[in-house]
């Protein structure tokens, strides 16, 4: 893989992210965190397809690698909920 794509695949990544969070109504960081859930997302998107026999829907192919983008935004967006519920929220109860 190129460096170029490399980039491209994080600026994705980081959309898809970014996306997830917004559905999700959570978002802790900036860019870079979003780029990491769009990742932890694509994986946790495509697990879930697989496993419930769904086919991939509008995978993007940069330098060889397939990334998911519909599957990467629905794990965004499931991981950013998880995230949101796990986390200690200060004031939440009062």
């Amino acid at each position: 893989m190129t460096l170029l794509g490399f980039l491209t695949l994080i600026v994705i990544a980081a959309i898809c992210g970014a996306l997830g969070q917004a559905i999700a109504g959570f978002s802790r960081g900036g860019c870079l965190i979003a780029a990491v859930v769009g990742f932890i997302g694509a994986y946790l998107g495509m697990w879930l397809g697989r496993q419930l026999g769904l086919p991939e829907i509008l995978p993007v192919t940069i330098d060889g690698e397939t990334f998911p983008i519909v599957w990467s935004i629905i794990g965004s967006a499931i991981f950013s909920a998880l995230l949101g519920l796990l986390s200690n929220r200060r004031g939440r109860f009062s």
